[in-house]
């Protein structure tokens, strides 16, 4: 009998221990499921731009609400941390989890960057942009270059990029005369096409135009212009466009993505693709509403190019589109896709 007393008290230590180790267990489980991830986002966009609050807020709200609080991303406007030219290096490293860029600031690691930052006069409507991309396999192509630094590249939109200026341009001369702030490729293109371009930060980019340091600028089109209160000191908007491009860019850390569970992962995969088509329609939207306000309420009047400035100027953008081409075998590739495709549109 005492063995079996022994035995049976035995018994219900152990089942009673490993009731409370299950129980513990248990109660450990949505706690590790729970654990939550914070990141640290660089953005090149001023916090008074139209951008950081449409695209960059959004993003972080939308991720907050999937991931059920679990990804929490801490949101820096340009210059915060790093200069915008130095936050592709900073996500490559780890540094940063995630930023936003415009491709023109990676062109030393993409080689894709310059056809990803628009080559001038290429497309004329923003659906054909769109298609380049997600149609074609462009946005696919600037991901796997972009994955050999460790980044994962998602373009936040396609948009016009147009022009703001203090004089209307009515002829050539006039033209080849401005002061322009820009970046990347146009930057090139519109000093090798006879004006004066030269990169300014945003966070500049008023006080220049205000104290004459330039005659125009570019920062998205009607819509970046007025968040940027332009429009105060440059009264003239300038069409057509002088590209139309993924110009903004979201890049995260490789390393950061994964370290996030793998139903995480997906939340942000699939949320930076949903966030193309939400924000480059979005755009569109406001592009028309906001020209069509500051038209009616600040004065400001469109400034369409003669036909001899354009020509002038689509001539010596063709020219330097070979010169992108030129940059690796797959901006070959890249280029070589998208005159054929122009050339089935009819533009070439």
């Amino acid at each position: 009998m005492n063995i079996l007393a022994k035995t049976r008290k035995s018994l219900i230590v152990y089942a009673s221990a490993l009731t409370l180790g299950i129980s513990a267990a248990l109660s450990a489980a949505p706690a590790a499921a729970q654990e939550t991830f914070t990141w640290r986002v660089q953005s090149h966009w001023p916090g008074a731009s139209s951008s950081y609050t449409d695209s960059l807020v959004r993003l972080q709200r939308v991720l907050d609400e999937r991931t059920d609080g679990r990804l929490k991303l801490k949101l820096y406007e340009a210059g915060a941390l790093f200069k915008a030219q130095d936050t592709f290096n900073a996500v490559s490293r780890g540094i940063l989890e995630m930023g936003t860029i415009s491709p023109s600031y990676a062109q030393d690691k993409v080689s894709l960057a310059g056809i990803a930052s628009g080559l001038p006069f290429a497309f004329r409507n923003v659906w054909e942009a769109e298609y380049f991309h997600q149609g074609m396999g462009f946005e696919q192509m600037l991901r796997d270059e972009a994955a050999e630094h460790d980044v994962y590249w998602a373009t936040d939109k396609v948009y016009p990029t147009e022009m703001v200026i203090k004089e209307p341009i009515n002829s050539w001369d006039d033209f080849t005369g401005l002061k322009i702030r820009s970046s990347g490729v146009l930057q090139k293109f519109l000093t090798e096409a006879g004006a004066a371009a030269s990169y300014i930060p945003g966070s500049e980019l008023y006080s220049a135009l205000d104290s004459g340091i330039v005659d125009g600028a570019h920062w998205g089109a009607a819509q970046g212009a007025s968040s940027m209160a332009l429009y105060e000191v440059a009264k003239y908007h300038v069409q057509p466009a002088l590209n139309i491009a993924g110009t903004d860019v979201i890049i995260v850390s490789m390393k950061a993505l994964n370290k996030l569970p793998e139903d995480m992962q997906k939340i942000v995969k699939d949320t930076l693709d949903e966030q193309f088509w939400v924000r480059t329609n979005e755009y569109l939207y406001k592009e028309r509403i906001t020209l069509a306000k500051v038209i009616a309420e600040q004065g400001v009047q469109v400034n369409v190019l003669p036909d001899d400035v354009q020509d002038k100027l689509t001539k010596a953008a063709q020219a330097m589109w070979d010169e992108e081409g030129e940059r690796s075998d797959n901006a070959k590739k890249a280029l070589d896709m998208l005159k054929g495709y122009l050339t089935e549109l009819g533009y070439l």
